[in-house]
Protein backbone atom coordinates (compact mmCIF):
# COMPACT_ATOMS: atom_id res chain seq x y z
CA UNK A 1 0.00 0.00 0.00
CA UNK A 2 1.32 3.40 -0.91
CA UNK A 3 1.81 6.08 1.70
CA UNK A 4 -0.79 8.42 0.21
CA UNK A 5 -3.42 5.67 0.18
CA UNK A 6 -2.66 4.81 3.80
CA UNK A 7 -2.96 8.50 4.75
CA UNK A 8 -6.33 8.79 3.03
CA UNK A 9 -7.57 5.62 4.71
CA UNK A 10 -6.40 6.80 8.13
CA UNK A 11 -8.00 10.21 7.71
CA UNK A 12 -11.25 8.58 6.65
CA UNK A 13 -11.23 6.39 9.73
CA UNK A 14 -10.54 9.42 11.94
CA UNK A 15 -13.56 11.22 10.49
CA UNK A 16 -15.89 8.37 11.46
CA UNK A 17 -16.02 10.02 14.90
CA UNK A 18 -18.09 12.81 13.35
CA UNK A 19 -21.06 10.46 13.01
CA UNK A 20 -21.05 9.91 16.75
CA UNK A 21 -20.78 13.63 17.33
CA UNK A 22 -23.82 14.27 15.16
CA UNK A 23 -25.82 11.71 17.08
CA UNK A 24 -24.65 13.17 20.38
CA UNK A 25 -25.61 16.73 19.44
CA UNK A 26 -29.01 15.52 18.27
CA UNK A 27 -29.57 13.74 21.59
CA UNK A 28 -28.52 16.79 23.59
CA UNK A 29 -30.88 19.17 21.84
CA UNK A 30 -33.77 16.73 21.65
CA UNK A 31 -33.53 16.16 25.40
CA UNK A 32 -33.30 19.89 26.00
CA UNK A 33 -36.36 20.63 23.87
CA UNK A 34 -38.34 17.82 25.50
CA UNK A 35 -37.50 18.99 29.02
CA UNK A 36 -38.41 22.60 28.28
CA UNK A 37 -41.62 21.46 26.59
CA UNK A 38 -42.62 19.54 29.72
CA UNK A 39 -41.68 22.32 32.13
CA UNK A 40 -41.15 25.76 30.52
CA UNK A 41 -40.05 27.25 33.84
CA UNK A 42 -36.94 25.04 33.80
CA UNK A 43 -35.54 26.75 30.70
CA UNK A 44 -33.16 28.96 32.68
CA UNK A 45 -31.63 25.92 34.38
CA UNK A 46 -31.59 23.56 31.39
CA UNK A 47 -30.33 25.85 28.62
CA UNK A 48 -26.81 26.53 29.98
CA UNK A 49 -26.25 22.84 30.68
CA UNK A 50 -27.39 21.99 27.14
CA UNK A 51 -25.02 24.54 25.63
CA UNK A 52 -22.16 23.18 27.74
CA UNK A 53 -22.94 19.66 26.52
CA UNK A 54 -23.02 20.94 22.94
CA UNK A 55 -19.64 22.64 23.33
CA UNK A 56 -18.00 19.57 24.84
CA UNK A 57 -19.45 17.31 22.15
CA UNK A 58 -18.36 19.71 19.43
CA UNK A 59 -14.84 19.66 20.87
CA UNK A 60 -14.67 15.94 20.07
CA UNK A 61 -15.53 16.77 16.45
CA UNK A 62 -12.76 19.36 16.30
CA UNK A 63 -10.26 16.87 17.72
CA UNK A 64 -11.31 14.28 15.13
CA UNK A 65 -10.86 16.79 12.31
CA UNK A 66 -7.50 17.84 13.73
CA UNK A 67 -6.31 14.25 13.74
CA UNK A 68 -7.59 13.72 10.19
CA UNK A 69 -5.78 16.81 8.94
CA UNK A 70 -2.59 15.82 10.76
CA UNK A 71 -2.72 12.42 9.12
CA UNK A 72 -3.31 13.90 5.67
CA UNK A 73 -0.83 16.75 5.66
CA UNK A 74 2.17 15.40 7.57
Amino acid sequence: MEVEAAKALGAGLAVIALAGVGIGIGNIFSSMVASVARNPASRDAVFPIGILGFALTEAVALFALLIAFLILFT
